[in-house]
């Protein structure tokens, strides 16, 4: 059978501060906070040190009551077991009969003084009483005899004991049992002394941790409440990059994002500046020549120079609308919100074609000869299908202007490996080596032309394809050339096609 003394005695129940501590740690570690809530980086921190600390508090106050156990028991149970073997010792056997022959009051060995109770039992050759208590329950059996003392938990009277029992011989008689138990309270009290030693140490020692917590966090947050207070106190105009110096290591790559996020913000207020001083610079012209057509067509009274009136009004009302539509149509181009036009894949060729068909007109007014040369491949490329319309028209729209009456222009899609190129070929008049690296300025006009235009068409046509990730650039035919009339190749890479397995930067 098992050595019974193993066993351990029952363990109290922890202390309501204890408990408190417990219930204080549930609730820094989960804190009943809405999703939505504003947190404090400083509550934050402060919750997940102080979190680790109330929860191993208790543990350690549970550990060190365990511990005290293991070490208090052994000595109160040697004493008790020597106590069995004196008495077993003193055990005497005459005429049949057993009887405990000590010499002193048995109450003096059991140290009366002591805090728990001790009671002992003598039972004779027939199980009978000789000396003791008999309320001390019966060992569970087992084969009885001399040896070392064995101990047990057991309960007497409702109150649970320790118990050690062993067996006085003699030869050619029954064994005899003698036991000998004590109640608990001395273990406990010597329990209960430890934990407290344990814990009014510690009643000092928490605040002051948790002081000098809240005084390093102070301390470790100082420089990001300094960069906030910057922050706060930068005027509302000033977008300059901000001086991180000082601050902890770990906001870097946030004030890293902040000077971007500004950067990006600054270039799109002076987007913004710069297309509304475009904008009203370029509507003067038309608005103060519509002004001065009106007036002149009030103080005509001849029909005929009235009708003219009109005509360069209705000549100069298209230029403005024009002017507008284009102005709106790179507006477009440059915004990349969220509510900027969906990307896809777009089959290019199919879409060449359909723009191709809708200026036809046009270009049998201006007895030109428009066509479209298509390759047999796939030629789908990601994009958003109403911008590479507006694209293609504006380069459709700049070399019908610029090819004479007589000329050729030519839509042209083809692959280049995974790449999709698309290129509009005209017979004009060409544009110089010098002007090819401005062309695709913003409202720059070729001089020595005659051609009406606003000059933002191939403005558009950049930065679209940027939009797309594509390329531009300006070429000259390399056959049907004539004298005067070298002609203009724009071409188009679309490098973010499906079959490249690539997207566009928005």
């Amino acid at each position: 059978m098992p050595d019974q003394s193993s066993q351990q005695p029952p363990r109290p129940a922890l202390s309501a501060p204890t408990a408190t501590a417990q219930r204080s740690a549930q609730l820094a570690v989960n804190p009943l906070r809405r999703p939505d809530e504003q947190r404090s980086l400083f509550g934050e921190i402060l919750d997940w040190m102080l979190a680790p600390l109330l929860v191993l508090w208790p543990m350690s106050v549970t550990l060190t009551f365990v511990v005290a156990q293991e070490i208090s028991n052994p000595p109160f149970d040697r004493r008790l077991a020597e106590t069995a073997s004196l008495l077993a010792d003193h055990v005497e056997f005459a005429q049949g009969t057993v009887r405990l022959q000590l010499g002193i009051d048995v109450s003096e060995v059991l140290r009366p003084d002591s805090a728990e109770s001790t009671y002992y039992m003598v039972l004779g050759l027939r199980g009978e009483l000789v000396a003791g208590d008999a309320d001390i329950p019966l060992p569970p059996d087992e084969q009885a005899g001399a040896g070392a003392p064995r101990l047990r938990f057991d309960k007497m009277n409702g109150a649970e004991v320790r118990v050690a029992y062993t067996w006085a011989e003699s030869p050619g008689r029954p064994p005899v049992l003698v036991q000998v138990a004590e109640t608990l309270e001395a273990r406990t009290q010597l329990a209960n002394e430890i934990i407290r030693g344990v814990i009014v140490p510690q009643f000092i020692v928490l605040p002051v941790a948790v002081l000098l917590v809240w005084l390093a966090l102070t301390r470790g947050l100082a420089p990001l409440t300094a960069l906030q207070a910057r922050i706060r106190h930068r005027r509302p105009e000033d977008r300059s990059p901000i001086d991180a110096r000082g601050a902890p290591e770990e906001i870097a790559p946030l004030v890293e994002s902040f000077n971007d996020l500004l950067e990006r913000l600054s270039a799109s207020i002076q987007g913004q500046k710069r297309f509304i001083a475009d904008a009203a610079h370029q509507m003067k012209t038309p608005l103060a020549g519509l002004r001065m057509q009106s007036e002149l067509a009030l103080r005509q009274t001849d029909p005929a120079e009235l009708r003219r009136s009109l005509r360069q009004i209705a000549a100069a009302t298209g230029r403005a609308t024009r002017l507008i539509n284009q102005l709106l149509a790179l507006a477009r181009a440059e915004h990349r919100d969220a509510d900027a036009p969906t990307f896809g894949v777009v089959d290019l060729a199919e879409l060449t074609r359909d723009v191709v068909r809708d200026w036809v007109p046009q270009a049998i007014e201006r007895q030109i000869d428009l066509g479209v040369d298509l390759t047999e491949e796939a030629a789908q490329v990601i994009g958003a299908p109403l911008m590479l319309r507006e694209m293609l028209g504006n380069l459709i729209d700049n070399a019908l202007r610029y090819t004479p009456a007589g000329g050729t222009v030519t839509a042209r899609v083809s692959r280049a490996g995974t790449d999709v190129v698309l290129e509009v070929e005209d017979t004009g008049r060409g544009i110089a080596e010098t002007d090819r690296a401005r062309v695709f300025d913003r409202f720059y006009r070729v001089l020595g032309t005659d051609v009406e235009g606003s000059g933002l068409g191939l403005a558009i046509v950049r930065e679209i394809a940027e939009r797309h990730g594509a390329e531009v650039s300006v070429d000259t035919p390399a056959r049907g050339q004539q004298p005067g009339f070298p002609g203009v190749l724009l071409r188009v890479r679309f490098t973010h096609t499906p079959a490249g397995g690539r997207a566009p930067r928005r």
